[in-house]
């Protein structure tokens, strides 16, 4: 064969081994984020879901092209909570997101202690060990917290502003995390009003039916109800028994006033999550949890609910 010939054999297996070279080259690996939270997951996207994904989406992360998102929800079931984290932990997921508390932190560090987690809106870090500090977590969590100053004070206090002659107040809460922090701030406020607490432990749907059958006999003024990701499922049943008892209340979150409780007073909780957004980019670019302050919230906002006032 001649050279010429030789040349044009070899610049023509030069041109079908090209495109066979590229399709061959495996695509490149995009991040994957585990999504995990207790309530319930509905086509739409809540507000603190996108919240999240426009967070991501403004640090150039697209769902589904740029990065991978498995969500899990426990369905307001804490107790599916270890399980579904260790599937994800199975699933090899870059981070676990941890969505408004809940349990959810906990149980994602149960099942691993190296793989990073970020709360989004998470209650009392410090108070349950999970971490050291607020301004160095160490270990493998960190993100955003719905801690803040003064809150519990805050919520009785502007309830005695709108509601003068309140003097009994019932207090529904649950005993874990920021919970307990707001009940001591609630208390420290309620001596300084004259005001008199009646508490009411909330830790499942049980716990709720008791403590409305106990308000219908003892009558207090108003009521008063902290944010929680397990009480929040409740909002609607507490919502109603109010208006039907003619009930002042203040709730720790907006959904509460949105279903018929007079106000509401609390962090700006899809804030929360698209700040987490901030933790996941940084964690994905190679910054170590334990090396990331915890937030606080620093937007609050009074919500009242001025049908439920006109009632």
């Amino acid at each position: 064969m001649s050279p010429r010939k030789l040349l044009i054999v070899a610049l023509g297996l030069g041109i079908l081994a090209a495109p066979l070279a590229a399709h061959g080259q495996p695509p490149a690996k995009i991040p994957r984020i585990g999504y995990l939270v207790l309530a319930p997951l509905a086509e739409k996207p809540s507000p603190e879901r996108a919240a999240f994904l426009e967070g991501l989406r403004e640090l150039g992360y697209v769902e589904g092209k740029t990065v991978a998102i498995e969500y899990r929800s426990a369905g307001w079931n804490a107790e599916l909570l270890p399980d579904l984290a260790e599937e994800l932990v199975r699933l090899k997921v870059d981070v676990i997101v941890t969505g408004g508390g809940g349990g959810t932190p906990e149980a994602a560090r149960q099942v691993t202690k190296t793989l990073p987690i970020v709360m989004a809106g998470g209650s009392d870090p410090v108070g349950t060990s999970l971490v050291a500090s607020l301004a160095r977590p160490g270990g493998n969590i960190t993100g955003t917290s719905v801690m803040a100053a003064e809150l519990g004070s805050k919520r009785l206090e502007l309830l005695k502003e709108a509601v003068p002659r309140i003097s009994r107040v019932a207090v529904l809460w649950h005993p874990r995390g920021v919970g307990r922090l707001e009940w001591q701030q609630t208390e420290a406020a309620a001596q300084r009003l004259g005001v008199k607490l009646q508490s009411y432990e909330v830790r499942s749907a049980d716990d709720v039916a008791r403590a409305l059958e106990t308000m219908s006999r003892q009558r207090p003024d108003a009521v008063i109800m902290f944010f929680d990701p397990l009480t929040s499922g409740y909002r609607v049943i507490i919502s109603d028994f109010a208006l039907k008892n003619r009930l002042p209340t203040i709730f720790g979150a907006r959904e509460f006033a949105a279903a018929g409780g007079l106000m509401s007073y609390g962090p700006n909780i899809p804030e929360l999550f698209r700040r987490a957004a901030v933790y996941v980019d940084k964690i994905l670019k190679g910054a170590k949890p334990g090396d990331l302050p915890i937030e606080q919230p620093t937007k609050f906002e009074l919500i009242v609910n001025r049908a439920s006032r006109e009632s």
